[in-house]
């Protein structure tokens, strides 16, 4: 397999790092931004490149690429960087820990699993997705693409995870629920019917939101 590129030098990056090299066959080459004036010119001992000059230095012809941006812009970020690298002509890679317990193989590119997460079968996982440690993704479940979900989080059988949503912590959905896409569910909401595109839902007891928010410790069918 190719060597890859990480796109970013922040705290995901290096996470991303750790995990290629320590539980997979990859080899990390380089890491690439667009703010070189923020970035060190070394990062965990590999080069930092500028990305204007990546495809000329790491041709997509022997490179693939991974881009470890995280939930910015409820996503958006990441995705928008993910299609530059394709039209770069880059293949974006993919990571799955060890130690989860997966039981699909439809898991798209530029997808990180990080350890301990339950996937039952049926289920399928879009592009661009993270799914950080510890959580429960119960069968025929759909992720679509973009999507980020934090740690602890359980999604019951059937549900669908609308485009571009992110997962707070301990949060939890019951089964055959549809999220719209690009939603923010806050760290240990109870999701209990369908929602809308774009809209934030939180418990009573988080933070509050602006006035877009829906403010209940469960949204009950």
């Amino acid at each position: 397999m190719k060597p890859i590129i990480i796109f970013g030098v922040g705290q995901f990056a290096e996470v991303a790092h750790f995990y290629f090299t320590r539980d997979s066959s990859r080899e990390v080459a380089a890491f690439t931004t667009d703010d070189m004036a923020m970035a060190p010119q070394q990062l965990l001992g590999l080069p930092v490149i500028p990305f204007s000059e990546i495809a000329a230095k790491y041709p997509p012809s022997s490179y693939d690429m991974f881009v470890a941006i995280g939930s910015s812009a409820v996503n958006r970020n990441r995705r928008d960087k993910c299609a530059c690298m394709k039209s770069l002509g880059f293949t974006l890679a993919s990571y799955a820990s060890s130690k989860s317990i997966i039981w699909t193989e439809a898991i798209g590119e530029n997808s990180f699993i990080l350890e301990h997460n339950t996937i039952q079968p049926y289920t399928r996982i879009g592009n661009n997705v993270i799914i950080w440690s510890g959580n429960h993704i119960g069968h025929h479940v759909i992720v679509e693409d973009n999507c980020f979900i934090t740690s602890h989080v359980v999604i019951s059988g059937g549900v669908t995870i609308g485009e571009g949503t992110f997962l707070g912590v301990n949060a939890t959905i019951r089964d055959h629920i549809h999220l719209g896409k690009y939603n923010v569910i806050g760290a240990g909401a109870v999701i209990l019917k369908n929602t809308r595109d774009e809209e934030v839902y939180s418990s009573k007891s988080a933070l509050r939101h602006p006035a877009t928010t829906h403010e209940q410790d469960e949204i009950s069918a």
